[in-house]
């Protein structure tokens, strides 16, 4: 056993994948099909994708269990007085010179590797299985970081157990894409989270961040962590002056318009201080960034942080007349503004937002929605 086992392993393993690539290439010794060989290859390439889907599985866990194992036993065999920050960034290092990853991935495999094989047992399970993606377990690691140690088993039970009652028309996870395990699990969560809506949206709020990541072509990725009233808002009025700016002379499509509208405003427009001072715009005198208010970056966030950005006049629709914006108090509202994501929202803040509405509480049934009431074409007002 040992080494000699794990190098006879591989050797039975490579010598499988070349059977299944020749099979694939329609180079196997023998047809799959004499009558019909060509729907027979196409039959016999569907049969290697079901069966690849799940030895990739298989082998994402084995990838998984290979990690916690070595950090387990690299940090065992650490002397006493090593720095810990020192002997992680060693494992990190090691993993990454391996697997050819960078630092922060070979970090993030590790944590998903420790997360995986302490606190997720039943999807690390459903990994060695092949009944779940890699993909799929990564959703669940995600939606059970900040959940307390029964919420994150409550969670996975709730999805992976056998036992666990569930409709007759739904299907096992693994038979769904990875991103509507994703959905179904944030929602679920956001559900039976033990903290209130409140106090997790002012932390998120602490933590909002804005992103550059360089791409091919000379282009660019720019990318915002934000409040969702906000996030909304924004994508709404780029999408209402993009339409607005659409005709037959107008050769650009719907997304390049929004995303011309998006450049422009935020490198013509000028931006907001939030401290009353008023921002300029124009050339390099009189930037936005504005004095330094001594403010502690570092105290602890509170609920009023959250409080939707005064420049944003939504539409607030309801069920009926007599139903509050806000819904009910222990089921958080809400925002509605695109189809692919509806994210809760704190009830305060709704009745913030709901207390500037300019519209009125009719149909639809989807409450509550709201969008930037700004001008449908043009450029966006300061």
């Amino acid at each position: 056993m040992g080494k000699a086992a794990v190098a006879k392993a591989f050797e039975d393993i490579n010598a499988a994948l070349a059977v299944l690539n020749a099979e694939a290439k329609g180079c196997g010794s023998e047809p799959f099909s004499a009558a019909d060989p060509l729907a027979g290859l196409a039959d016999g390439c569907l049969d290697i994708l079901t069966g690849a889907s799940g030895v990739q599985a298989r082998i994402s866990a084995l990838v998984v269990n290979a990690t916690g194992t070595y950090a387990e036993t690299a940090r065992a065999a650490a002397p006493p007085d090593a720095p810990v920050q020192g002997q992680e960034m060693a494992i990190a290092a090691e993993v990454g010179s391996l697997l050819a990853l960078s630092s922060r991935a070979a970090g993030a495999l590790l944590a998903q590797s420790h997360a995986l094989t302490t606190s997720l047992p039943r999807t690390l399970a459903a990994l060695e299985a092949g009944t779940i993606s890699w993909r799929h377990a990564q959703a669940m690691i995600d939606e059970t970081a900040t959940l307390d140690p029964a919420g994150a088993a409550a969670l996975e039970a709730h999805f992976l157990d056998p036992e666990t009652p569930k409709p007759a028309t739904a299907a096992p996870i693994g038979d769904i894409p990875a991103y509507r395990f994703k959905t179904k699990a944030r929602t679920w969560r956001e559900r039976h989270h033990t903290e209130s809506i409140e106090k997790r949206h002012a932390k998120g709020v602490a933590d909002r961040q804005v992103k550059y990541r360089p791409d091919q072509d000379g282009m660019a990725w720019l990318s915002a962590y934000l409040p969702a009233d906000q996030a909304v808002a924004g994508w709404n009025r780029l999408t209402a002056i993009a339409r607005g700016m659409q005709s037959p002379s107008e050769h650009r499509t719907l997304t390049q318009l929004r995303t011309d509208q998006f450049a422009d405003a935020l490198l013509n427009s000028g931006t907001r201080i939030s401290t009353g001072t008023t921002a300029s715009s124009g050339d390099g005198a009189g930037t936005n960034a504005g004095p330094d208010t001594g403010a502690d970056t570092n105290r602890e966030p509170k609920e009023t942080d959250c409080e939707p950005s005064s420049s944003i006049r939504p539409r607030c629709w309801s069920p009926c007349p007599c139903s509050p914006c806000w819904a009910s108090p222990t089921k958080p509202p809400c925002l509605t503004g695109t189809a692919q994501s509806r994210p809760p929202w704190p009830a305060n803040s709704s009745r913030t937002v709901q207390a500037r509405s300019t519209g009125s509480s009719s149909t639809p049934a989807t409450a509550p929605h709201w969008r930037s009431a700004g001008p449908a074409t043009g450029s966006p007002q300061p």
